[in-house]
């Protein structure tokens, strides 16, 4: 069921759809000039920044080898994707959200905040949930996973999304990673436990932290797969 009409709220925001997505409802609004995204009444994204969402694929990209294939598991509001496309190492792009209306919203009203990357030709787009593009995927497919499906490890507003980060979950990611292949992770407050074991698994691990207006910073968590 969607509701395409715009509404004004008493908090100054203007609703612009409310959708049934494939994990609870989902709501697209306008706030002054940016637009957010609220899944099941928590927020999850909007476009006023984007700084964290940006460095997730930069910071992955700096590290995977050269022309690599990276996979992007969460669209957002595009910054992630459209980073990955203006950085050189990168020569395509697989991004995954399983929400239907998420891609159309970025095919549709909010193509502008990031030039319409969907329409890239380097870009492969994967409506599915990334647990299972991840285990259909080859080993050793992509020299980079970027994992932005939720609020972070310790604060899923999905409850299917926190298999992801635990030791089988990472062990999918890294099982389709070349050898100095990188796994980033965001999240939008510390994951130390996801770090910890992230050590015991890769090299060069990082936890990387961009400051919000909101207090507790946001984090990525990256490190590299050995190259033997």
């Amino acid at each position: 069921m969607t509701s395409p009409n715009s509404s004004d709220r008493m908090d100054g925001t203007q609703e612009i759809e409310r959708v049934r997505g494939v994990n609870g409802e989902l709501v697209l609004r306008r706030r002054g000039t940016h637009h957010e995204i609220v899944a099941n009444g928590v927020f999850l994204m909007d476009t006023s920044d984007g700084r964290s969402e940006r460095l997730l694929v930069t910071a992955a990209a700096a590290r995977m080898p050269d022309r690599g294939r990276l996979l992007l598991g969460g669209l957002g509001v595009g910054f992630s994707l459209a980073a990955a496309l203006a950085d050189p190492r990168v020569r395509e792009v697989h991004v995954v959200e399983v929400e239907p209306a998420v891609v159309r919203w970025n095919r549709g009203l909010l193509a502008d905040r990031h030039g319409d990357a969907l329409a890239d030709p380097r870009v492969r787009v994967h409506v599915a949930d990334v647990a299972a593009v991840l285990a259909g995927a080859a080993d050793g497919e992509f020299d980079a996973v970027c994992l932005d499906v939720d609020n972070g490890p310790d604060w899923v507003v999905v409850p299917q999304n926190a298999r992801l980060y635990t030791p089988p979950g990472v062990a999918a990611a890294l099982r389709v990673l070349t050898p100095g292949g990188v796994l980033a992770v965001w999240s939008a407050s510390r994951a130390d436990a996801l770090a910890a074991h992230l050590r015991d698994r890769l090299v060069d691990v990082e936890v990387l932290e961009v400051p919000v207006p909101r207090g507790e910073p946001d984090v990525v968590v990256l490190g590299t797969v050995p190259a033997s």
